[in-house]
């Protein structure tokens, strides 16, 4: 079990890091509002496609920025491309996907992850809206014009993009290791047995409520392969697990209608199926057990990127602990203000809008958590200036009575 997680940590590890990088760069290279002002308007669907697929968003990015496209007047067709195709695939995902499967797997998931956005933005344009329907959108993060562009702000954004995920992450590479460690080899064939049909319909029926990001779900993925699994049903895995989950259901339903969900659905659906049986009946010949844990060479960078990558992981796991402590254990002192907030989805969440409040003059301490989704202030400040800095971070207030202690 060890020495399996140290496999997937060396393998993983360089691959990742570098991915946080490039999207750090992208972040802080990219003119402001670029996604969204691009996403309008002409060839809108191809476009937000394009912009999309590189983009390391996983399923708690892609809900508020495809939502919030729609919201400033993109069409149904730019925001349902963009919401398929972006968190399928992303710069990270690409290079974790290519060192653990190979390249001409992970450039056939890009590729297969371009075409569904594009169909299912052109079809989502052509389809008509619920009658009955009223859309129930929340604001868009906020734009940080006034933060500069500069290799802090880049590493902080790397740093963001970890923190959103690092959970999954972990779960990622823990469930590797226990497929490699406990699982008989060969287990998984069976799946093969069954035909690539069959094989994508029953990992589908896992994918669909899954919630687990592009990245987190490669080592998964490759720990099935190497036992066994069709590559095609690994992709129907790759493609389906991270673009579908209840939220993302949920909020597309709040934000399009019925009928785009079931569009949404049925584009991802029959799109994974498909391109995992093409992959599986053209491609077949392509090795790509060969790649999965290739650590007979543990380089001194693969060694350095597995020990950084753990300590920020380490690092993170220690403020949500404390987060936690202060918290559900109620370690807060003098008077405080609750206030309920809309929108977080994810621990990035959290620390966007603790970091928004704690800037605040006359905030001594701030706490903010999900389920419930609360910021629990402590200080001066006036409760105006406190919703205030929430909506500017990008979040919304909801209706809430003032509890101090």
């Amino acid at each position: 079990m060890i020495e399996s997680l140290i496999s997937t940590m060396l393998e993983l590890s360089p691959w990742f890091l570098l991915g946080m990088l490039v999207a750090g760069l992208l972040h802080v290279v990219l003119p402001r509002n670029f996604v969204r002002k691009q996403l309008t308007g002409r060839f809108g669907v191809l476009k937000a496609v394009a912009l999309g697929v590189p983009l390391p968003l996983c399923s708690c990015g892609v809900i508020p920025a495809g939502l919030g496209l729609k919201r400033d007047g993109a069409s149904n067709g730019a925001s349902m491309g963009f919401l398929i195709s972006t968190p399928q695939t992303g710069v990270d995902s690409i290079l974790v996907s290519a060192s653990f499967l190979g390249w001409p797997f992970a450039l056939f998931k890009v590729m297969a992850a371009a075409i569904t956005g594009f169909v299912g933005g052109m079809l989502s344009d052509r389809l008509t809206e619920d009658e009955d329907w009223r859309s129930d959108l929340s604001d868009a993060a906020a734009d940080d014009d006034e933060k500069p562009r500069n290799l802090r702000a880049m590493l902080e954004h790397a740093h963001e993009l970890l923190a959103s995920i690092w959970r999954w992450l972990v779960f990622g590479i823990v469930v590797s290791a226990l497929i490699s460690a406990f699982l008989p080899m060969g287990t998984m064939a069976m799946f093969a047995k069954a035909g690539p049909l069959v094989a994508g319909l029953l990992v589908l029926l896992v994918s669909l409520p899954l919630y687990v990001c592009a990245t987190a779900s490669v080592p998964i993925a490759a720990a099935l392969v190497s036992n066994g699994m069709p590559v095609g049903a690994a992709l129907v895995f790759l493609m389906a697990g991270p673009a579908t989950n209840v939220a993302t259901i949920g909020a597309i339903y709040r934000g399009f209608g019925r009928r785009q969900v079931a569009l949404y659905l049925g584009v991802l659906i029959v799109g994974s199926l498909g391109f995992g049986v093409l992959f599986d009946l053209g491609l077949s010949s392509l090795s790509v057990e060969q790649h999965v844990h290739q650590d007979g060479h543990r380089t001194w960078w693969a060694v350095g990127s597995a020990l950084l990558l753990t300590a920020l992981i380490a690092r993170l796991a220690a403020q949500d602990i404390i987060r936690f402590v202060r918290t559900r254990l109620g370690v807060v002192s003098g008077s405080y203000i609750d206030i309920n907030v809309e929108g977080l989805s994810c621990g990035a969440c959290e620390r966007k809008v603790e970091k928004a409040l704690i800037a605040l003059d006359g905030i001594t301490s701030v706490s903010v958590t999900r389920s419930p989704d609360r910021a629990r202030i402590t200080g001066t400040a006036s409760r105006q200036a406190i919703e205030r800095a929430i909506v500017d971070a990008g979040y919304q207030i909801a209706p809430t009575a003032p509890a101090t202690g």
